[in-house]
């Protein structure tokens, strides 16, 4: 059998441990993934026991517990608190979601284990580096294409091709999928994983848009497309409940559509 060991400086230590206070009835145990770019160290996993009744329900209301009543220098990212942003991405429990609305209690075991997105660049404790991500979004250019005099007043739509948009257009761009994606884990700087595949879909069938040709043959390439092998992680994680496996699998579709 093979023996795999990471690097020394990739192993993951045992950190602080933060009690609850004196008197707490029901104590919630989070374990977080801490690492501090100004340090030396390796990563570690704090752990902090925490007064369930002085925290809200969700993961992202004992975050911000955390961090404004037991330890300041706790990181990570969040917004708008209503699932719109998707700024709190992150992976509670072995699962990529959004902190603000998954439960702490919806978490099985004693202890809800709290880490970044997986296989991107660490910033600093929950915070991933997402230049990549939104440098492949940007590439497949989300907006539209024309080249018709533009309208006084607007592209029109019928509400046939609007419906086509329904399923594409809610994605916020989390990052949940991509980073649940074992293709993009070995070929992320080649593949353009399921978000972006799926933004890139959402633009194909949009009715205003005029310049499909173009597109379908910026994304025939053997790793920016091809990549996708259907394991369905993206489904299985996003917070919206898109299938971006489905729309890369339409996106293929089209391909073949125009050489047959």
């Amino acid at each position: 059998m093979v023996e795999l060991t990471l690097p020394k400086n990739s192993t993951v230590g045992k950190g602080r441990h933060h009690p609850a206070p004196a008197g707490t009835k029901t104590v919630k145990r989070f374990r977080i993934y801490r690492w501090n770019p100004e340090g030396t160290g390796n990563p570690v996993w704090d752990t902090y026991d925490v007064d369930a009744d002085a925290m809200g329900p969700m993961v992202l209301d004992a975050l911000i517990h955390i961090k404004n009543d037991i330890d300041a220098t706790l990181t990570f990212r969040r917004s708008c608190r209503e699932g719109v942003c998707g700024s709190c991405a992150m992976n509670i429990g072995g699962r990529n979601t959004l902190a603000c609305t998954h439960g702490w209690e919806e978490v099985p075991g004693k202890e809800v284990v709290i880490s970044p997105l997986p296989h991107l660049p660490v910033i600093k404790d929950l915070v991933p580096d997402m230049a990549l991500f939104y440098a492949q979004y940007a590439s497949i250019e989300p907006w539209l294409h024309t080249t018709t005099p533009e309208p006084e007043r607007e592209w029109r739509q019928s509400e046939e091709d609007r419906a086509k948009l329904d399923g594409l257009y809610e994605c916020i761009l989390c990052a949940c999928c991509t980073t649940s994606c074992p293709s993009y884990w070995w070929n992320g700087e080649k593949y353009l994983g399921p978000a972006t595949l799926l933004q890139a879909r959402r633009w194909l069938v949009d009715s205003r848009d005029e310049a499909t040709g173009e597109r379908l043959d910026a994304l025939e390439d053997p790793f920016k497309l091809y990549r996708c092998h259907t394991i369905m992680n993206c489904a299985q994680v996003c917070p919206k409940g898109l299938n971006p496996a489905k729309a890369i699998g339409e996106i293929k579709a089209m391909l073949v559509e125009r050489v047959v």
